[in-house]
Parts: structure tokens; C-alpha cells; sequence
């Protein structure tokens, strides 16, 4: 396994930045579907246009590059034992609570599609900045490997 890793390394790693690019335009994108979403009547054809929108992002996009960026970082992370160098664990956590955040905005758009509108359009241009912060501190710790 160690060997066929070895040799597919480069086409992993382009397939891994590949994923991660088209996950990272989901996460910054829907964020901004729903400032666009909250404005739109409640009820309105508009509305439902937006609930359409962030439904086919997810299911098209957002969870099938994130279950790839998945699969090949980790086969990537075996292939170079990262796991005993100490970059790599607070990548990893950055990734986590790339995951988890993730998770949240397919939550919300599942709240937003049943009306339910619990955040201002302030605080979700704020939320909007997770994923900048997290992909500078991974891109830091992946370049530079700092420990």
C-alpha cells in the first residue's frame, strides 16, 4: 500500500488541492446565499429560489468535494507520516473546525428553508470569515511547517 501511495503521490496531492479549492468557494459562497436568502420574503418565489440554490450547492459541491478533501488528505497524511509531526496536528484541528463549520451552514440552510431566520445578515458576513482564517493557518502550517 506504502508503495502505491508513493507513486500516485503527486496526483493525490493535486486531486487534494483541487477538492479543497471547490469545498473553499462552497464555504465562502453559501454564507452569502443566506444574506441573500434572509432578504428575500419569507413565502416568496424568490425565496424559494434561494432555498434551491443552497440545496444543489451542498449536494452537488460542498459535501462531495469535502468527503474527497477527506479521503485523499488522509491517504496523503499516511503516505508522508504526518501524523507524528506536530504542523500536521494543528492542520488537522483547522480542518476539524473547517468540518464542523460545514456541518453548521447545512444546518442553517435546513433552518433557513423552513422559514426559521435566527441570524442577522451582520453576523453571517462575520461567520464568513472562518474560513479565510482557518485556510491561512492550514496553508501556513502545510508551506512553512513552522513545527
Amino acid at each position: 500500500m506504502q508503495q502505491v501511495l508513493a507513486m500516485l503521490y503527486l496526483w493525490l496531492k493535486a486531486g487534494h488541492v483541487i477538492f479543497v479549492i471547490f469545498w473553499m468557494a462552497g464555504l465562502f459562497m453559501l454564507p452569502r446565499f443566506f444574506v441573500y436568502h434572509q432578504e428575500a420574503p419569507e413565502g416568496s418565489p424568490e425565496n424559494a429560489v434561494w432555498v434551491d440554490r443552497e440545496r444543489k450547492l451542498m449536494k452537488i459541491i460542498m459535501w462531495p468535494a469535502l468527503v474527497v478533501v477527506w479521503v485523499l488528505g488522509l491517504l496523503l497524511a499516511v503516505d508522508i507520516g504526518a501524523f507524528a509531526q506536530g504542523w500536521f496536528h494543528l492542520k488537522l484541528a483547522f480542518v476539524l473546525v473547517l468540518t464542523a463549520y460545514h456541518f453548521w451552514l447545512a444546518s442553517y440552510a435546513q433552518l433557513l428553508a423552513q422559514g426559521v431566520r435566527k441570524l442577522s445578515g451582520k453576523k453571517l458576513r462575520m461567520l464568513n470569515e472562518i474560513p479565510g482564517i482557518a485556510a491561512a493557518v492550514i496553508v501556513i502550517m502545510v508551506i512553512v511547517k513552522p513545527f
